[in-house]
């Protein structure tokens, strides 16, 4: 079994964790806004994610001989291990819950917000309790500094969504509206369709809608798949907030399942491997993935469209950025508690910087913020910056596990 022992070691898994997680939500919510279904999307995304999982169980977990201190993965599947199998399970469950409320979260509030104020939650609660699992190997007077600075990034990730959803509002407030139904309009005629249809078929030369204007906001809206216009913005503030409480708790589960703090081993039974503990992460993972997202296909939720298993089935645009996105998810994942079990899961927290990651993405492939009002910029650039302190300061906590 491979261990990541050294300090430069765990950090090099947190940078590529980093990397890896800020990702993989860019591609989710490329999908939903080109119309795919979050619940096929989903499906795909959670196949590869357990996928990931079983790769790094086979190769990391079974690289050299097992010991009686260090044993293989597939020595630890016929363990005594129960106990911690059930905390790993249990962060499975949480992070799916999690991973699922964002996918909707981000249809109404951004992908920028959304990360950072998750990620925040996650730091302000989740490394607080991995700094007293693991016995304090993390410098506290470094450490809760870079966490207060984490909760400072979620007030202002919230003055940045009301700044910006005013914005929205003025941008479409001024757009034409339908006398008979009320409702703003893009196109004047049917040519709506042929225009859509062509822009599809890759046809002749069309005037692309600016980000940031209102006709680019309505044209999006007409597209996607989670629909936004009419519904209050408190709904994925408060999808946000529970995924934040549900990122918070799974990092400490794992903590508990790879480092027993809790005595609940038989003596004699060695600690769950982090190889090991992550696969049965990430079969309940899967599982509860699994069966909300089937139901969602027939009881969609939020205005979502009803689907079928079969349709599902058939449904092959995106699937390729759906299984990409799932990979990454998972490796990231599984870096992270790489990373953590050398340093202290406590600084590999570090890697909730992820929101740098998709707000750089947000703002490239989805126009987020263009065209905002100078009190937005002033409000993203000081949650950036908070959040860019704070991860230093994290990152300089790292300690050494014994």
């Amino acid at each position: 079994m491979y261990v990541v022992e050294s300090k430069g070691g765990a950090i090099v898994c947190m940078l590529l964790a980093l990397l890896f997680l800020g990702t993989w939500p860019a591609l989710i919510t490329l999908l939903e806004r080109r119309g795919r279904l979050p619940q096929h999307t989903y499906l795909d995304y959670t196949i590869t994610n357990l996928l990931a999982a079983v790769i790094i169980a086979l190769t990391f977990g079974q690289i050299g001989d097992s010991t009686v201190e260090r044993p293989n993965f597939f020595t630890q599947l016929s363990q005594a291990n129960w106990s911690s199998v059930l905390f790993a399970m249990a962060g499975g469950v949480v992070l799916s819950l999690g991973n699922l409320s964002t996918q909707y979260a981000w249809a109404f509030v951004g992908l920028s917000v959304v990360e950072v104020i998750s990620s925040s939650m996650t730091v302000v609660i989740g490394t607080t309790l991995n700094y007293f699992l693991d016995g304090k190997i993390n410098k506290a007077e470094i450490l809760f500094p870079g966490v207060g600075c984490f909760l400072v990034a979620v007030c202002l990730a919230s003055a940045v969504h009301s700044s910006n959803a005013a914005d929205y509002k003025a941008k479409l407030s001024s757009w034409p509206i339908d006398n008979e139904t009320g409702k703003g309009t893009v196109f004047s005629s049917a040519s709506e369709e042929a225009v859509l249809k062509d822009r599809e078929n890759g046809g002749g030369p069309i005037r692309k809608a600016k980000a940031g204007t209102a006709t680019f906001l309505i044209e999006l809206e007409k597209r996607r798949s989670i629909k936004v216009f009419g519904k209050s913005m408190l709904i994925g503030l408060t999808l946000t907030f529970f995924a934040g409480v549900c990122f918070s708790l799974f990092s400490p589960a794992f903590n508990l399942a790879t480092n027993d703090q809790w005595h609940t081993l038989k003596q004699g039974v060695p600690k769950l491997a982090v190889y090991t503990a992550f696969f049965y992460f990430s079969v309940s993972c899967f599982v509860i993935a699994l069966v909300l997202n089937i139901s969602f296909l027939y009881h969609p939720a939020l205005g979502v469209s009803k689907s079928s298993f079969k349709a599902y089935l058939k449904d092959w645009n995106g699937r390729g950025w759906a299984f990409l996105a799932g990979f990454l998810c998972g490796f990231g994942n599984g870096l992270q508690f790489m990373g953590g079990q050398a340093a202290g899961y406590a600084a590999a927290d570090a890697v909730q910087a992820l929101p740098l990651v998709s707000t750089f993405w947000g703002v490239v492939l989805f126009g987020e913020y263009r065209r905002s009002s100078r009190r937005t910029y002033i409000l993203l650039f000081g949650m950036l910056f908070m959040f860019i302190i704070a991860v230093g300061i994290l990152m300089a906590s790292s300690g050494h596990r014994k």
